[in-house]
């Protein structure tokens, strides 16, 4: 770690552990993200599957990891430096909602990386805007945050305590179900995106189960016809409700848009869409190359 100098503590882009500090790299002359672990008693398996992934993924939407470095009882990871995370950056953008161009650009990045990442076997399962960095210098938006990461078809436990931010969950994780399948993910993606369209959550709730209704008070209530799975689950069953019209809920998306959220944040994750078609959905086909994007506050 000699050739880098660490600043001050910052948030974000690094992973489930450890603090995460902006420093220079002094050969390169760079600023870095490196994020401190103790490995004490042993190095994490979170932080050994998030290295793993990381080695072998390169695509302008994925974060970098630069360099591995370890003394007998800390781990260094060195990631490229990005300025903000998403979330951040909606909230210092005036009218951001406002902006259908921008929406769409970041919304084709995140599913660029994603599905990047689903092509090589790699479930996230932790997007939200929180997970999400953004380069100011070239208004690149990167997936990072590989914390939860794990490899496709691979059975899991449910998030239990692992996660602290429900709202992006999808529902059969909600229910309690062991697979985490690649549809999770983009119904997470789904979530981020009715967030820049609404700059709030599209789903609410205090517990698992208040989240799982207000899911159903929107979308309808799974049943043997749109997600026979579900009608099995050990939860308890919900009041029978009927979908409501998705775009009295997204007032500023057009139709067009309405119709590539409804298919990602479908409930059946059978019938989900998945990142890579989502890509080549009628939404994005007038998406220039260049996106124009607004200035931030100072």
């Amino acid at each position: 770690m000699e050739k880098y100098t660490l600043f001050d503590e910052i948030g974000g882009g690094g992973g489930a552990y450890g603090k995460v500090y902006k420093a220079l790299d002094t050969v390169s002359t760079e600023d870095v993200a490196v994020q401190v672990i103790s490995v004490e008693l042993g190095v994490p398996s979170t932080v050994t599957r998030e290295i793993s992934a990381l080695k072998e993924m390169h695509h302008p939407n994925i974060v970098r990891l630069r360099d591995v470095e370890h003394t007998e009882n800390q781990m260094f990871l060195v990631f490229e430096y990005l300025h903000i995370n998403f979330k951040e950056y909606m909230d210092s953008i005036p009218d951001f909602a406002n902006n259908p161009l921008t929406i769409k650009g970041f919304l084709h990045q995140i599913l660029r990386g994603v599905a990047y990442c689903h092509a090589h076997e790699v479930l996230h399962r932790d997007l939200k805007p929180q997970s999400l960095m953004i380069d100011k210098d070239t208004n690149t938006l990167k997936v990072a945050n590989f914390g939860l990461v794990r490899a496709l078809g691979v059975p899991v436990n449910t998030y239990k305590s692992e996660v602290d931010t429900p709202c992006y969950r999808a529902p059969e994780m909600l229910l309690g179900s062991p697979n985490y399948l690649s549809s999770g993910d983009v119904w997470s993606i789904g979530c981020i995106f009715a967030e820049m369209v609404n700059q709030k959550p599209l789903f609410r709730g205090e517990s698992e189960i208040n989240l799982s209704k207000h899911i159903f008070s929107i979308l309808g209530t799974p049943d043997e016809d749109n997600w026979p799975v579900a009608t099995s689950s050990p939860k308890p069953k919900f009041r029978r409700q009927h979908p409501k019209d998705l775009a009295t809920f997204v007032p500023n998306l057009d139709p067009v848009g309405v119709n590539l959220l409804s298919k990602m944040i479908c409930t059946d994750p059978i019938r989900r869409i998945t990142a890579r078609d989502a890509l080549e959905h009628q939404y994005f086909k007038e998406l220039m190359q260049q996106v124009c994007f607004p200035a931030q506050n100072s």
